[in-house]
């Protein structure tokens, strides 16, 4: 009786601690975070990860790093934007819409154009560009 009680109290709060975490990395998916109207950043890429939950790139715009978050890497790759269609140290245009948060160096990009190539991650979301 007592191991039954313990393997129910360890499975509720392997449960809880899933749903608590679960809605954590939940929270910042979507487009809720983003501020309305379109965002144009230019500068110089940091970093890139294309990796769940979805790709990045840390871009230097004169001295501050913004993050640009893309896609998940599925529809990334699928759009083209793979670890080879850039490197650190290129210069990129980042087309979408930025934090809500003003003072927070973050954006959600539905179109970059690396090296001459544009890559629409979000196509449904780049009609007027």
């Amino acid at each position: 009786m007592r191991i039954t009680r313990r393997r129910t109290a360890a499975v509720a709060a392997a449960i809880a601690l899933a749903a608590l975490s679960g809605g954590a990395a939940l929270a910042h998916h979507g487009w809720s975070w983003t501020a309305d109207g379109r965002f144009q950043l230019e500068g110089v890429i940091t970093a890139i990860y294309i990796g769940n939950p979805h790709a990045t790139l840390d871009v230097d715009v004169e001295g501050t790093v913004w993050r640009v978050e893309l896609a998940p890497p599925g529809r990334t790759v699928a759009a083209g934007f793979t670890e080879d269609a850039a490197a650190v140290g290129d210069e990129v245009v980042a087309i979408g819409n930025r934090s809500r948060e003003e003072t927070e160096p973050r954006m959600k990009a539905v179109r970059l154009i690396v090296r001459g190539a544009t890559y629409d991650v979000y196509p449904y979301r780049t009609e007027g560009l």
